[in-house]
């Protein structure tokens, strides 16, 4: 005996409102992450837009490669202050197939690195199409580069315990260009960001030390009606100041 007709029929309009409910749930996580980024954009005093195509273009390796991403969204662009001096920031969203599966962290070094270094977790399933070639465990994480020899002048055992320092929920660091960029959790909120900000800072310390007389005068973009991301607050500069008074020790040993 043959199911009734108006049994597939209520199953069809389950899985309906079913699949509904599923899209207004990401509509309404997706809304909550934008009004959360821009308000800690706002508050910084950096720039704020909601997507950028080219952006993740910029990169190929680490996450972005992993995941394949095709665009950036609620895009935070700005500088942040670091012991050797003040760097340009992005934090972003990647996009792919319609999800965000992670959080870029990018913070900008003087030089262009010539060796791409990739630093997973190996907790992480990291095997991607073109993945860069293997140079083994260092520390808690897998070290992969494009130049074997040109990495192991970058990968020092003081950038070993950084990247160390940069928690589990970190599948991936890497170096690229002039770049020191990191993923992170799609979950995570401005407070972790901001801790992932300082420890890259921290790493991008360590690969390019600053020098006054080739500071960078790069600034993200002009965003239309947005705020230009070195008009600080004055939060932000007290932030900068304290946090400046608290690496003198450091830059003096």
């Amino acid at each position: 005996m043959g199911i009734p007709a108006w049994v597939w029929f209520v199953i069809a309009a389950v899985a309906l409102v079913a699949a509904l409910l599923l899209l207004a749930a990401d509509r309404t996580r997706e809304g909550s992450r934008n009004r959360e980024r821009m308000r800690w954009a706002d508050l910084r005093g950096w720039q704020f837009v909601e997507e950028d195509e080219r952006l993740a273009k910029q990169w190929s390796g680490g996450a972005i490669g992993y995941f394949g991403a095709e665009s950036a969204v609620n895009v935070v662009a700005g500088s942040t202050f670091t012991s050797d001096g003040r760097r340009p920031v992005f934090v972003f969203d990647i996009e792919a197939d319609g999800q965000i599966p992670a959080i870029v962290v990018a913070v900008r070094c003087n030089r262009v690195h010539q060796v791409l270094v990739e630093l997973w977790l190996a907790s992480v399933p990291f095997q991607r199409a073109d993945m860069p070639e293997l140079l083994g465990p260092v520390g808690q994480r897998y070290a992969f580069a494009d130049d074997s020899e040109g990495a192991r002048r970058v990968i020092t055992q003081e950038l070993v315990d950084a990247a160390d320092g940069l928690g589990g929920d970190v599948g991936v660091a890497w170096l690229e260009g002039e770049w020191v960029l990191a993923s992170a959790a799609p979950q995570a909120g401005p407070s972790r960001l901001e801790r992932l900000l300082r420890d890259l800072g921290e790493i991008a310390d360590i690969v390019d030390p600053f020098d006054e007389e080739t500071a960078s005068t790069w600034q993200p973009p002009a965003v239309p009606g947005g705020v230009a991301a070195e008009d600080k607050t004055a939060e932000d500069k007290t932030e900068d100041q304290k946090t400046a008074a608290e690496s003198q020790p450091q830059s003096q040993a």
